[in-house]
């Protein structure tokens, strides 16, 4: 499989997630296929002419738009902007998005991704041949055009994790009849809101994704997730300020830190939550050099100047999220 070890992230289409993107390395770029869920009205493009990902390529979902939006005009649009589509075929998708979405994929690499959810889209192997089949003849497909990502949505807590993991060993059994060109594995963890943790310091938030993918053990497997945010889309709920917070991953948890201390002034508060963090012990050794959000954190932490937004702390978040998981899986 050409793409064992790349990291499949489903983001948000946000100039946070967007951010961390266009501030990829070269080696990390080369290793990270993101997939930007659509959402009505995001303004995708007009933030991509700012914020170019440096991973050239991205996988996007039309999964939440009317059928009328075509896939081939955005594939057009990106082409214009330098940058390659690789359309995600959903099953719930009618016959001619499908084939849409194949033509899309034939004016770039002839790539596309196959988010299966097997929750929701097929319950054993016949139906699971039976969906396939049908998105690959839509399409015009083959399976070696087509990147695997089975999405096991939430893994909400400890003992949902293992029917999570035995869900995903099935799965694999019968996907791995098929000559995929790539095979991945997502879930995610986080929590949808936080406003009801504590504030003013480090709170642990267990990465049972993470945990569900290590414990598969499964060679030439390729790692997906949601990045620093939750499977469970929360839409329409009232924008409101935010503390400054930042979700920073260790090895096996989020570490949230949501700072309400330092008087009402949001860069003092970021100042000193940036503080916190880099004489922490989640602080990574490498500093600053770890990714580019950890070097934003770091300068944030010397300066009360310049606190950022909800977006900044999302894009740090981000960063260093795309930076630890591309450490932590074979072939760094």
């Amino acid at each position: 499989m050409p793409f064992d070890g790349a990291y499949l992230p489903i983001l948000r289409p946000r100039r946070g997630e967007l951010t961390a993107l266009a501030h990829l390395s070269a080696e990390e770029a080369a290793r990270v296929i993101p997939v930007v869920e659509l959402e009505p009205d995001s303004g995708l493009l007009a933030m991509l002419r700012e914020l170019r990902p440096r991973t050239g390529t991205i996988a996007v979902d039309f999964g939440q738009l009317p059928e009328i939006d075509a896939p081939e005009h955005l594939a057009g649009r990106l082409a214009d902007l330098g940058l390659g589509l690789i359309p995600v075929l959903r099953p719930d998708e009618s016959g001619p998005r499908l084939a849409a979405h194949g033509r899309a994929a034939r004016m770039h690499r002839r790539r596309a991704v196959l988010r299966l959810r097997p929750h929701a889209d097929a319950g054993n192997p016949a139906e699971a041949d039976e969906v396939t089949e049908r998105l690959l003849r839509a399409s015009t497909l083959d399976p070696d055009d087509v990147h695997l990502l089975i999405d096991l949505a939430e893994t909400a807590c400890s003992a949902h994790a293992n029917e999570v993991e035995d869900r995903a060993r099935r799965v694999l059994r019968w996907a791995r009849a098929t000559p995929w060109r790539s095979i991945s594995v997502a879930s995610g963890a986080m929590p949808p809101n936080l406003d009801d943790l504590p504030t003013d310091r480090p709170v642990a938030v267990g990465r049972l994704d993470a945990r569900v993918w290590a414990r598969l053990g499964e060679p030439g497997v390729g790692y997906a997730d949601y990045g620093v945010t939750s499977p469970v889309r929360r839409h329409g709920v009232q924008h409101h300020r935010q503390l400054p917070t930042l979700r920073y991953t260790t090895e096996s948890d989020w570490w949230i830190y949501r700072w309400a201390r330092r008087g009402g002034r949001s860069d003092d508060r970021c100042h000193d939550l940036c503080r916190t963090l880099v004489t922490s012990p989640q602080w990574p050794a490498a500093g600053a050099r770890f990714s580019w959000g950890d070097a934003e954190i770091a300068r944030r932490a010397r300066t009360a100047r310049g606190a950022g937004s909800s977006a900044s702390w999302i894009a740090w978040s981000t960063s260093h999220h795309i930076a630890h998981v591309l450490r932590a899986l074979p072939g760094h």
